[in-house]
């Protein structure tokens, strides 16, 4: 058994890589992956993605809970199977009648004498030899078919939670780069604050000292001064 699947998702190239981490964990693998940038209507750029894996068929319906398992919606599921039994008994037979005529050609090869003849003969054997291999391939393609599930999945972006974008700018990105650019200047601000309360003033304080303590003296001396006339009257 195969499957499609068409699945509208928040994040279509996370979501492939979820896809293929699966595949692994199942012990399958990735057929092929493709993530790009589509167009919607007005201009608006998304992400899209396709996948195609392969996983053991006895795990299929698994792998395929998993797959749906969060997703936005399933927009369409679509699972079939091809009973190759018929075409897989005609080419053992197939096979069986060859391998006989590869024996027979072989005998008759080794019993001719003339080089004309062995030649003829060995063109037939090359000749059935490839049919033979044929044969083989397409069984065991089959057989590979028979153990292995094929999964592909179209994901689709779900547009209303993706970040809008308009051509190739994006207001959102603008916005969030203005707040981060704000934030890092409050901090700034907030820093410079409290270097001025914890370092700053207590260094102003001290530094300030020799300075009252010479307004005090200056005054003092003055207010000496001045007292002096009066003693003498």
């Amino acid at each position: 058994r195969n499957a499609n699947l068409t699945l509208v998702v928040e994040d279509p190239a996370g979501s492939a890589a979820e896809i293929a981490d699966l595949a692994e964990a199942l012990d399958g693998f990735v057929v092929n992956s493709n993530v790009y940038q589509t167009t919607f209507a007005e201009g608006v750029f998304a992400t899209q993605a396709n996948i195609t894996i392969r996983v053991p068929a006895e795990r299929l319906d698994e792998a395929l809970e998993q797959i749906k398992h969060g997703v936005v919606e399933v927009r369409s599921e679509n699972i079939s199977g091809q009973d190759v039994t018929q075409e897989y008994t005609d080419l053992e037979s197939r096979l069986r009648n060859l391998e006989a005529a590869e024996e027979e050609l072989r005998e008759i090869m080794g019993s001719l004498t003339k080089a004309d003849d062995v030649l003829n003969v060995y063109q037939s054997l090359r000749q059935v030899r490839e049919e033979i291999e044929v044969i083989k391939g397409r069984m065991q393609y089959f057989e590979q078919s028979a153990r292995l599930s094929a999964i592909s999945i179209d994901l689709l972006p779900d547009v209303v939670s993706q970040p809008l974008q308009i051509g190739r700018w994006q207001p959102q990105g603008t916005a969030k780069a203005a707040l981060e650019a704000l934030l890092s200047a409050l901090q700034f601000l907030a820093n410079a604050a409290i270097w001025l309360i914890v370092f700053a003033l207590p260094v102003l304080a001290l530094l300030s000292i020799p300075f009252w303590v010479l307004r005090w003296w200056v005054l003092r001396r003055r207010t000496r001064r001045l007292a002096k006339p009066s003693n003498n009257d």
